[in-house]
């Protein structure tokens, strides 16, 4: 297995923990490990009490039982819990995927999603989402791209980095052309909770669909990146198998406190998604006055659910805007190309409370330095 560098996490690495201002975070605003003790009476004794031995491989059982109530008609044993989500995709990709099968995969997206795919051989096609059509997906374009070896479609929704969400037409047609096609579905939620609408929610694949895993994870939409704690769920006994025979050769199990707080924390979520979706709401309003004044230097389209957006520079090029933005200023944004997108866009992020500080210094940087370049 050969993979390239991570281009996106190569770039954090770099920056993230050196800079004052993150507006580029992909997830929500963190809490303390007192702040979610707080939610019950007890849970400092439990913690204190909870026992630090070896977990089950498929996460305890009252933690996948917190995790299926997401869900309507899964049960706990058909959750598998995992060490981030990112080890749920690698061993997905791996569990399911052999040399040469065809895979489809919503992009721009988050490079595991298709890199892990591509270093055990398989072909690679992307199911682009376009600036010019609102980052939505055609579905037509996805039926010419299958192939008789077609294995997989990679999906997210809402969609990293471009915030937009499938329409209910849209995302119940792809599960039954994927059924149809005897394809599995893989389908990234990890931002599921943050719609702007809650009547807008999609149901999750594995609702849908008996062949479909739904990915899910405890650091965007709760915030809560440091438990590492993710999941899939799913109805297709197989892949849950072949994923959890495979695990024993990862993490095999989870951290025993990131479970006891994974576990807590779920049994708020309505709480806590709250309000990081007021915190969104917040930093939204602030951000459509800042693009409607500086429609000559971005292009953007409004996201309809989670903490991120890709908007578009123009004038110049965005790894150099990027780079003094971060040099001068102490603002991180993201550029695109750390996706390979090369529509010269940078992904933005806006659920964190000190957002109305870090806009405050991009604007800064904006009045004091004219554009520099000649791109369009």
């Amino acid at each position: 297995m050969q993979l390239t560098p991570f281009k996106l996490e190569r770039y954090f690495a770099r920056y993230e923990f050196n800079v004052k201002y993150l507006l580029c975070s992909s997830d929500c605003e963190s809490l303390s490990v007192g702040d979610l003790l707080a939610f019950e009476p007890e849970a400092d004794e439990g913690l204190k009490r909870h026992w630090l031995g070896y977990t089950e491989s498929s996460g305890a059982p009252s933690l996948r039982q917190e995790i299926s109530r997401i869900y309507t008609g899964i049960q706990p044993e058909q959750v598998l819990v995992h060490s981030g989500a990112e080890e749920a995709i690698f061993l997905f990709m791996h569990a399911m995927l052999q040399p040469g099968d065809h895979i489809i995969v919503h992009w721009p997206c988050y490079q595991s999603l298709f890199e892990i795919a591509r270093s055990i051989g398989c072909e690679v096609t992307f199911w682009e989402a376009r600036l010019q059509n609102e980052w939505a997906l055609d579905l037509d374009e996805l039926k010419r791209s299958l192939r008789p070896n077609t294995r997989a479609v990679i999906v997210n929704t809402p969609h990293n980095p471009t915030g937009t969400l499938m329409p209910q037409t849209d995302y119940r047609a792809l599960n039954e052309l994927v059924q149809e096609r005897d394809l599995l579905l893989f389908s990234d939620e990890v931002y599921r909770e943050l719609e702007y609408d809650p009547a807008d929610r999609l149901p999750s694949a594995c609702e849908l669909n008996q062949s479909a895993v739904s990915l899910g994870v405890m650091s965007k939409t709760y915030g809560l990146a440091g438990l590492r704690i993710g999941w899939i769920a799913t109805h297709n006994a197989p892949v849950y198998a072949r994923m959890a025979a495979l695990k024993d050769y990862t993490t095999i199990c989870s951290s025993a406190p990131s479970e006891y707080l994974s576990e807590l924390a779920l049994r708020h979520r309505g709480q806590i998604s709250g309000r990081n979706l007021q915190i969104i709401h917040d930093n939204l309003s602030l951000l459509d006055g800042f693009f409607s004044a500086r429609a000559d230097r971005f292009e953007w389209v409004r996201p309809k659910a989670g903490p991120i957006a890709f908007p578009r520079l123009i004038g110049e090029d965005v790894e150099q805007f990027c780079h003094q933005l971060v040099t001068n200023s102490g603002v991180l944004l993201l550029p695109g190309t750390m996706y390979d997108h090369p529509g010269n866009h940078f992904r933005l992020g806006f659920a964190r409370k000190n957002m109305p500080q870090a806009l405050a210094q991009l604007e800064q940087f904006l009045d004091h330095r004219p554009t520099t370049g000649s791109l369009p």
